[in-house]
């Protein structure tokens, strides 16, 4: 299974990739942001974002992105590459946890399935449910693409049906789709058409429910309550369907409502979601912009979807997004107008009345102030705030255009205008500031200060003075680096030895390593060798059957091992990176670990030295740490550079 996946295939699912050398980078699925930091490796199957440090294989993506377990994820990709898989028989525990764990997502399938079958193959959903749809326009094909559904009128049969299945009440009741009222269930659902609401892998979250019967008592939509599927703010209708065509297309319709996202989709736009009636949130905003910062929404011109249209457009701004609008003639919707107008027209009609943010707000502001001083004062300071959201050092000729546009139209004075621009800027770098130097100040520890040790020693006449160098932080770097070098290149021959492992299975004693997981995957990867007879593979660790080594590991192979600029300067010891240097690299990174194992060493007969009265051991000390530094001596002599630092240069 994991031999078959190919991870930049499967990323490319959700993420709008760009290859870049060796690697393919992408703005970051898993938090927002302006630059691409998130980094696919497709010779090593892991990715890893530099900026908010997640990281892992093709699994673990799933796992994170879709919020599933371990086994649902390789079941996810198992269905992707059409693989059947031979499951272990499970005991009846670990058959109640996975169903626990995937209960809700079994009955949204269920019921989704159910709501459809009704719609096509009974005679109730035929002649209500089919007809609505098929008034609307609606082809056999566009139903199934969208898995359209009908629950019947008659009070309770959803879940009368499901009951007899074997699915429990409570679990129904929380998906929504029944309601308990004094003991007696009902179904919530009864006379409505069904529209599924899918993940962007087809996974059913929820559902949207229309009421066909004019009932005033009665809501015209109703939505699944929030669950852990179900959170609205992070949904976007449609993205299923439509996530190839955004890519493809580089950009995203943004509408209003489920039909308008189906009609478009059966007249010919298929990049194109829907945000449901709620205003731009930065979740919608990242699930658009892993594919797209090209942004167009569609609204009709009724005041409601002005208002609409307005919210969260300061967001995308600040995300750097290019947001244009598209107001629809008087009347007119998505779903109508194209219906009406066909694709060509639509086409052109967007073409034709595309704005940008700015001179949207301008003209529907605008028509409301009048000569209204305190209202014309409000929009002011609103397209002041809407024009410091955008970046000003990436899009600096933007902002400036916006803001010479806009003085010209509200009729106030530019320096002015920029003025207050520049205080919305400070006022927000401020706040910013201020959240993250709490954030900062909770989690900072107790401050201890370290004095610099230091010891002068006279070994024979002639030889210099020496000093020890600041007391060595924590080796973990330098170790998880050893491990480096040692997954990576253990297989490869080295001067003098069998092969690169096998130097280091020599250089280095377990004893040596202090973090106990590094010396845990140390250990495997040489029982592996006497296990098996072979050197473990990169993938064994990548794909490690425990998710925090799999995560640990794909942040370490995908760092360079850079050496500190302090150790370059000061020992010339650098580090590269690369199949043509592995030799270098692997030199350095031992030559570094030593280095730093000895100077640790060094530190603490030092301290020993201050402490210890018996003449005889502080000779036996001395001896000792003559040989360390004999010892880091011939390391600085393999790189070239010998230093010695005195008391007095201090």
């Amino acid at each position: 299974m994991m031999s078959r996946a190919d991870i930049v295939d499967v990323i490319g699912q959700f993420v709008r990739l760009k290859k870049r050398g060796a690697n393919y980078m992408a703005n970051c699925p898993f938090h927002n942001e302006k630059s691409p930091s998130f980094n696919v490796s497709p010779a090593k199957g892991i990715y890893k974002c530099f900026g908010c440090g997640k990281a892992g294989n093709v699994v673990s993506f799933i796992q994170e992105h879709e919020k599933l377990t371990y086994p649902e994820s390789i079941r996810w990709l198992a269905d992707y590459y059409k693989i059947a898989l031979q499951e272990t028989e499970r005991t009846p525990e670990q058959q109640q946890q996975q169903q626990a764990g995937e209960a809700l997502r079994i009955l949204n399938e269920y019921a989704a399935n159910y709501f459809h079958d009704f719609l096509l193959n009974s005679e109730e959903g035929q002649l209500i449910g089919l007809s609505y749809f098929k008034q609307r326009g609606f082809r056999k094909e566009i139903i199934e693409r969208f898995r359209l559904g009908y629950n019947a009128e008659y009070n309770d049969q959803f879940f009368q049906t499901s009951v007899a299945k074997g699915h429990n009440k409570d679990l129904l009741e929380k998906a929504g789709l029944i309601k308990n009222r004094n003991g007696i269930y009902h179904d919530v659902y009864r006379g409505r058409v069904i529209f599924p609401i899918q993940s962007m892998t087809g996974r059913i979250l929820g559902f949207g429910a229309r009421i066909l019967k004019s009932n005033e008592k009665a809501p015209k939509y109703i939505n699944t309550p929030e669950n852990e599927l179900y959170l609205k703010s992070k949904i976007l209708y449609g993205m299923y369907q439509s996530r190839t065509a955004i890519g493809k297309q580089d950009e995203c319709f943004l509408v209003e409502g489920y039909t308008d996202v189906i009609s478009l989709h059966q007249g010919g736009v298929e990049n194109v979601v829907a945000s449901s009636g709620t205003s731009l949130t930065e979740d919608q905003l990242r699930l658009i912009g892993q594919l797209t910062r090209n942004l167009t929404i569609l609204y009709d011109g009724d005041a409601a979807g002005i208002k609409a249209a307005l919210r969260g457009l300061d967001m995308a701004l600040g995300q750097s997004f290019n947001v244009q609008l598209v107001l629809l003639p008087d009347g007119e919707d998505p779903d109508s107008f194209i219906q009406k107008s066909g694709v060509t027209r639509f086409h052109e009609f967007v073409k034709e009345h595309k704005q940008d943010v700015i001179s949207f707000r301008l003209q529907i502001g605008l028509i409301d102030v009048g000569s209204d001083p305190v209202k014309k004062s409000k929009l002011v300071n609103e397209i002041a705030e809407s024009i410091s959201r955008i970046n000003k050092a990436e899009d600096f000729a933007l902002q400036e255009h916006y803001i010479k546009t806009a003085s010209a139209k509200l009729q106030v004075d530019e320096t002015g205008l920029v003025n207050l621009v520049n205080k919305y800027i400070r006022d927000r770098i401020d706040n910013d500031s201020r959240h993250k130097q709490r954030k900062e100040e909770a989690a900072a520890p107790a401050n201890i200060s370290e004095e610099d040790l230091a010891m002068a020693a006279a070994y024979g006449e002639g030889e210099p003075e020496l000093i020890m160098a600041k007391p060595i932080a924590k080796d973990e770097p330098q170790e998880w680096a050893l491990l480096r070098i040692l997954i990576e290149y253990g297989h490869l021959a080295y001067d003098g030895f069998e092969s690169v492992a096998k130097m280091i299975e020599e250089r280095v004693d377990t004893a040596m390593i202090e973090n106990q997981l590094v010396g845990k995957l140390y250990n495997e990867y040489f029982d592996h060798f006497t296990h098996f007879g072979s050197i473990p593979e990169i993938h064994y660790f990548i794909n490690h059957p425990e998710p925090d080594i799999r995560t640990r590991m794909a942040t370490l192979l995908h760092l360079n091992a850079d050496i500190s600029p302090n150790w370059k300067e000061k020992y010339g010891i650098d580090s590269v990176s690369g199949p043509m240097n592995y030799v270098v690299d692997v030199d350095s990174t031992m030559s570094y670990f030593e280095l730093k194992k000895i100077l640790a060493i060094q530190d603490q007969l030092t301290q020993l030295l201050h402490t210890e009265q018996d003449p005889a051991k502080q000779q036996r000390m001395m001896m000792k740490f003559m040989e360390l530094r004999k010892m880091e001596r011939e390391i600085l002599k393999r790189h070239q550079q010998v230093v010695f630092k005195s008391l007095k240069s201090k």
